[in-house]
Order: structure tokens, then C-alpha cells, then sequence
């Protein structure tokens, strides 16, 4: 009988599973939020180290770094877009746009038109803006593999010899600058988990790290005031499964170090990890390689067993490890001086998933279970959590 896929598997199978959001789900849901904007292993539940929040961070009489979400929302309608929004609103300081979709490379190029998919999207966004919230900006210049400059909204990649083609870094610019004319953030994120690239296509590498030293520069020069970096993902710099392990890790710190601040994407069950000493030495391995100011541009963890049919893949969750995993984070916030935490989506997304296409259903899965509320609103642990630490 052939055995289920469990944490020790997990790497090689959600790796091929987020690749595949290049062909699917990438499309579905870009689709999907222009439309919206414009209108492991098995075990048993374990014993939450504090059941009923009392005392965690009670030694702290304040708190030295901002709190938030992304915008995802819970339900393909507008409704929920602005449900949302409230709950930031009522629940954070600082708050993330993740703009990880198309580029009108072509209009950019050629100085036609913006496709009206494009601005109905960012106008969106711009007229939520949450007053008195600082707001991050994540914009990824490649596609959701990694692998390759984002699409077009015509589905096509622009021609080029190198990433840092003059043609490539000018429309780029011009993509950033709109995006940040219209938004006006506090954190721009001009490039989102860029090791992944070096992973996935390593001959491009050189000329992406010249693009963006080029296109760093030239948005510092437009937009002085404004924090700038790029993202970088933990779970796949933390023991990366790659041919040379430290030589990886040695090109990623370097870089990630050269940056005024280092943004992390982290995600822990895509490493398998499930206590919180298994996610301290994830942490701990972050503050011995980076001397730069951290922030956590996007996190989460499951709160619900996974299950992947397509992928014969189980991961077990439950709500008291997720808690785990809020509290080493916000504990690692507070004593690592971290800048903000972003957690991915505050509530349990199985209204909008119920829409997906069947072929992308198991994939868009993955995160479904990652909100500290769950799909009927109800609080889990973590938003107790949450509460005690947003309050000081």
C-alpha cells in the first residue's frame, strides 16, 4: 500500500504544488481580485502551552513594533473586500496591499494605455486606504513560480537578452512609481521572495540583482522618504533543499544583508515545523544571519489537519499550534526590535475557495485554514493572542 506523503515528504510535494500556480490558480485568482477591487506528519491536537493567553506577554507593558494583514478576503464579493478592510481597520496599525499578478509590460513599453483590469485594481486599493494605518506594499516583479518576470494581462513575458535590459528596468520603474504615486506607502517592497529565484531559475540571478540595484535606485531618487527593500522567504533559506546548501545561504545573507531592511516570507508548515522550539530554531537561525532591521512581510501557519488528495499529502494542524507559532513570533518580534508583522488573511477563506476552479481546488487549499478566525467568523486561540498583543 503506498505510503501518504507526511512532513517528512512535505518540501519536494508543496514545492511542486506552488509551481503549480504558474498554469492555474495564479490566473484564477488575479482574475478574481481585479474583479473584486473594481466592483507532515499525523498526530493528535497538542496541549497549547497557554491555553488561555493569560500572561503571555504580560511582561511587556508596550509593544515596539506594528501589527497587521494583507487584504485578502474571505468570499468572492465585495462584502467580504470590505469586511476586511473593517476588521484591519479595528485590529492593526499597519496593513499590507500584495500586488502578485499581472504587468501591463507592453503599455509600459510602448506608452499605450494601461489595461483597465490594472487601474480598476489599484484604484480599488486606493480608495480603501485605511486611515491612520501605515501601509506596506508588496509588488512582485516575477510570476508566482519564481522562475520568470511576471505575465503580461495578455499572458506574455516580454522578450529580453538579461533581467537587467534597459527596456525591462525602465518599464519596471514606471510600473513602481504608478503604483506608489497611487497608493503613497510607507514600506515599498519593489521585488517579493526573490531567493526563490536563485532556487528555481539561477542563470537569471546576476541580471535580476543588477535590475534592482538599478531600479532601487532610481525609486529612492523619486520617492526619498520611502522604505524600500525586497522579500525574502525563510522556510526556503532555513535548511534550503538545494545542491549547495551554504553557498545558497551565503549568496541569499549577503544580498538580504546589503538591503536597508529585510522583509521575510515565512510559512512554517512548508518546512515541517510544528513546536515551538522547532520554530525558535527557524527564528534563531534568521537573527544569526541578518544584521539588518526585520520585518515579516507575510506569515502564517495552518490551524486545521491538510489534506491533498491530488497529492496523497497530509500535514496535521491544529488550532493550539498555530497559537504556538503566533506567540514565537510576536515574542520574537518584541525581542528582535522587528519593524511589523504581516500575517497572511484574518479569516479562514473556504467561502472564496468554494469558487475555485476543480482543477486548482487542492491547491488553493494550502493556506485555507491559515486565519486566526475561522470561515463563520468564529475566533480561534490566536485572535486572543493577537488581542493581547495589538492592545499595548
Amino acid at each position: 500500500m503506498k505510503e501518504r506523503n507526511t512532513v517528512g515528504s512535505i518540501q519536494p510535494v508543496l514545492k511542486g504544488l506552488i509551481i503549480a500556480k504558474e498554469s492555474s490558480i495564479y490566473w484564477f485568482l488575479a482574475s478574481m481580485i481585479i474583479t473584486l477591487f473594481s466592483g507532515c506528519q499525523e498526530d493528535t491536537e497538542t496541549t497549547p502551552d497557554n491555553p488561555t493567553n493569560s500572561g503571555f506577554f504580560g511582561e511587556h507593558s508596550s509593544r515596539n513594533f506594528a501589527m497587521g494583514f494583507s487584504t485578502w478576503a474571505y468570499a468572492p464579493t465585495l462584502e467580504s473586500v470590505n469586511d476586511t478592510y473593517q476588521f484591519i481597520s479595528n485590529n492593526a496599525d499597519i496593513y499590507s496591499e500584495h500586488i502578485d499578478s499581472n504587468i501591463p509590460w507592453n503599455a509600459w513599453m510602448n506608452d499605450l494605455p494601461l489595461p483597465q483590469e490594472f487601474t480598476n485594481e489599484i484604484a480599488g486599493r486606493a480608495a480603501r486606504k485605511i486611515p491612520g494605518a501605515e501601509l506596506t506594499v508588496s509588488v512582485s516583479l516575477l510570476n508566482s513560480a519564481r522562475d520568470e518576470l511576471a505575465f503580461d494581462f495578455d499572458g506574455t513575458v516580454p522578450e529580453y537578452t538579461a533581467l537587467n535590459d534597459t527596456e525591462i528596468e525602465d518599464a519596471y520603474f514606471k510600473h513602481l512609481e504608478y503604483i506608489t504615486n497611487q497608493l503613497n506607502p510607507d514600506y515599498l517592497l519593489i521585488a517579493i521572495e526573490v531567493n526563490e529565484l536563485l532556487i528555481h531559475a539561477p542563470e537569471k540571478w546576476e541580471g535580476y540583482k543588477l535590475l534592482m540595484a538599478n531600479v532601487r535606485n532610481r525609486i529612492k531618487q523619486r520617492f526619498p522618504a520611502l522604505s524600500i527593500s525586497e522579500s525574502i522567504t525563510l522556510h526556503n533559506l532555513y535548511k534550503p533543499d538545494v545542491a549547495n546548501p551554504q553557498e545558497f545561504i551565503d549568496e541569499i545573507v549577503d544580498y538580504a544583508n546589503a538591503l536597508d531592511f529585510v522583509p521575510v516570507s515565512f510559512y512554517p508548515f512548508f518546512k515541517g515545523l510544528k513546536t515551538k522550539q522547532e520554530f525558535q530554531e527557524a527564528f534563531d537561525f534568521l537573527h544569526q544571519k541578518i544584521d539588518k532591521p526585520i520585518v515579516f512581510a507575510e506569515t502564517s501557519h495552518l490551524s486545521e489537519d491538510l489534506t491533498v488528495d491530488s497529492f496523497d499529502l497530509f500535514i496535521a494542524g491544529n488550532e493550539a499550534e498555530q497559537n504556538d507559532y503566533l506567540e514565537t513570533l510576536l515574542t520574537n518580534a518584541q525581542a528582535q526590535n522587528y519593524q511589523y508583522v504581516i500575517w497572511w488573511a484574518h479569516r479562514d477563506y473556504n467561502e472564496l475557495w468554494e469558487t475555485f476552479p476543480e482543477e486548482v481546488q487542492d491547491l488553493g487549499k494550502i493556506w485555507i485554514s491559515n486565519g486566526i478566525m475561522n470561515e463563520d467568523g468564529a475566533e480561534k486561540r490566536a485572535l486572543a493572542t493577537w488581542e493581547v498583543v495589538a492592545d499595548k
